[in-house]
């Protein structure tokens, strides 16, 4: 039985692979009374494979600001809700924070559930050490965007980024001016999915792969620390 004393269950979805959903979550989204989805397009593929069939709200990046109150009312009142990004951990790189912080000031409860996402397996895949890591999801596209990769060059922890693929060969050239194009990187796409991939190499190499051959699918960058 659902935890009655829980109103916001904030669930794990795969990152590719449908098999790697648990149990728990399959229970929890067949319990809850409605879901929030950053893509209900998306989620209801994945629903439907599951079977599960529950009212399913959009909840993103471009309405969580003006939605929020409204989800925080219906808790109040008794519902229970799960929040579920397109794959992966919500609030890694994905809507979640805002909400998570609103339901904690007006006293509700919220559980996170453990589960898929796609820094940790990119992370070991890599062979750079894992114990002390740096995670800072998508770089700011222009501003502070040098600045921050200066800072990170210095970094003697693991550092992971998100990328596009569309931007991927343009990132690992920004990398080299702060990093120097002799830094070893990791970079992993399609994970758990068919064509999973990971490449590793020194910057100047990587750069050449992916130049000559496009990269498709979520990209995730590690690059070895100092």
């Amino acid at each position: 039985m659902i935890d009655r004393n829980i109103q916001l269950y904030l669930v794990p979805t795969p990152i590719g692979n449908l098999e790697d959903i648990t149990l728990r979550a399959i229970r929890i989204l067949g319990e809850v009374d409605f879901i929030l989805a950053e893509d209900t397009r998306t989620s209801k593929v994945l629903l439907a494979h599951l079977g599960i069939r529950k009212p399913l709200y959009p909840h993103h990046k471009f309405n969580e600001h003006k939605a929020v109150q409204g989800v925080i009312s219906r808790l109040n009142g008794g519902e229970k809700a799960a929040l579920i990004s397109d794959a992966g951990t919500p609030g890694i790189s994905d809507p979640g924070f805002l909400l998570v912080r609103a339901c904690l000031e007006a006293g509700l409860e919220v559980e996170c559930l453990p589960g898929p996402t796609a820094l940790i397996p990119a992370l070991i895949n890599s062979g750079f050490p894992c114990e002390r890591f740096v995670f800072e999801g998508f770089l700011p596209i222009k501003k502070g965007r040098q600045t921050r990769l200066r800072e990170l060059a210095a970094d003697s922890r693991t550092i992971i980024l998100y990328e596009s693929p569309m931007r991927l060969v343009k990132t690992l050239g920004h990398l080299v001016p702060e990093f120097g194009g002799s830094r070893r990187v990791s970079v992993s796409r399609e994970l758990t999915k068919m064509h999973e991939e990971t490449v590793r190499g020194t910057l100047d190499e990587v750069i050449a792969h992916f130049t000559e051959i496009a990269p498709r699918g979520e990209i995730v960058i590690i690059i070895e620390g100092v």
